[in-house]
């Protein structure tokens, strides 16, 4: 069966050009976990870990156990671990997959430990520790206590301790740099207790790319892997290239005159003659509602305008006007067509939101092709 032309094409020599350029700012001995969580940011996460690893990526970064073990079964061998935790009706799987758990709860660690003694591993963890975030984490003057409880569990083996920035894309770094001065204290702390962590490790894109004091032993990557910048400012610090390019192509076209109610409750009406081109993508797609009178498509190299509400399944364009339009031209929601581009970010701030909601809401019926 032919597929509708809506599609999400994914740029693997984009996403390679990325890493390279994070790999060629870092000095040699730092690594990179590269976080593939929620598909990789709605790019694939199989195919877009089997390109990094391809490339030497030492470490993976998921949010969950699931995402792990789908890794797993794709057959990714590298070290992946669990930033969110792990549940306990999970530990004997995650174990059994090679996972490292991320952990901050010592009745979690109990029966992590539990569970590797009575298979006789070695198993290894992630200890999250809360500078600011307010999320997952052991608080800092909590430490201590916890770290001594640590060394109770035999079975165990901290492999690192991580934390993580509030606002790193920010142009003011009082709070990351009070953030990043409680983490090394804490952390001087837990080796005088006796741990010896491969990784110590904070910086997320933004402090990768901007803040060298925070790359420490490792860094984790996410957005700018997927060529999108966390901070507009970012853009003079590192060249990056757009991975995914969302398009589909006008499935009808209409020609209305002036007061032509447009899509569900009438919130667009033509003024005059119009050309009104109908797009097979909607926000079952992930095309966000908020679009709706606000945001843009490429059609023949020009800018149409997206009128009336934003469907399910479809939405609707203005291209009066734009020459050449018939069914089947190319329509470009995100990405580059001719001497134009809709970035991500243009795309997330006229919806009011982040360019990683973006990308994470296309959804599954819209196919990854990679070029």
């Amino acid at each position: 069966m032919d597929k509708r032309p809506t599609s999400a094409v994914i740029d693997t020599g984009a996403l390679g050009f990325n890493y390279r350029e994070l790999r060629k700012a870092m000095p040699g001995e730092i690594k990179v976990m590269a976080i593939v969580k929620a598909n990789a940011y709605g790019h694939g996460d199989i195919e877009v870990a089997r390109v990094l690893a391809g490339l030497g990526c030492e470490l993976f970064g998921v949010a969950i156990a699931e995402e792990g073990a789908r890794l797993r079964d794709a057959g990714i061998k590298s070290p992946i671990a669990v930033l969110g935790g792990v549940y306990p009706g999970q530990i004997r799987d995650v174990i059994g997959l090679g996972l490292t758990p991320v952990v901050f709860d010592l009745d979690t660690a109990r029966l992590i430990n539990d569970e590797a003694k009575r298979i006789g591993a070695l198993q290894r963890i992630h200890v999250k520790i809360d500078t600011g975030m307010g999320r997952i984490g052991v608080l800092p003057h909590e430490a201590a206590a916890f770290f001594r409880k640590l060394r109770e569990f035999s079975g165990l083996r901290v492999e690192a301790v991580l934390s993580h920035f509030v606002e790193a894309e920010s142009d003011d770094r009082e709070f990351s740099r009070r953030q990043l001065e409680a983490f090394l204290e804490t952390v001087d702390t837990i080796k005088k207790l006796g741990f010896t962590p491969d990784y110590v490790d904070m910086a997320n894109s933004a402090a990768a790319i901007d803040y060298a004091a925070s790359r420490l032993d490792l860094v984790r990557p996410g957005i700018m892997l997927y060529g999108s910048y966390p901070a507009g400012r970012l853009r003079e610090k590192m060249e990056l290239r757009p991975v995914m390019r969302l398009k589909t192509a006008v499935l009808h076209l209409k020609s209305v005159g002036p007061g032509f109610p447009v899509s569900y409750g009438r919130t667009f009406v033509t003024k005059r003659p119009s050309v009104i081109a109908t797009l097979p993508i909607g926000y079952g797609d992930g095309l966000p509602r908020r679009l709706s009178g606000v945001g843009e498509a490429l059609i023949e190299g020009k800018r149409a305008p997206l009128v009336g509400m934003v469907c399910m399944d479809l939405t609707m364009c203005d291209v009066t006007g734009i020459p050449g339009v018939r069914i089947g031209s190319e329509a470009v929601l995100i990405g580059r067509q001719g001497g134009d581009e809709i970035t991500a970010e243009e795309v997330a701030f006229r919806a009011g939101t982040i360019s990683y909601e973006i990308f994470c809401n296309i959804s599954a019926r819209v196919p990854r092709i990679y070029v």
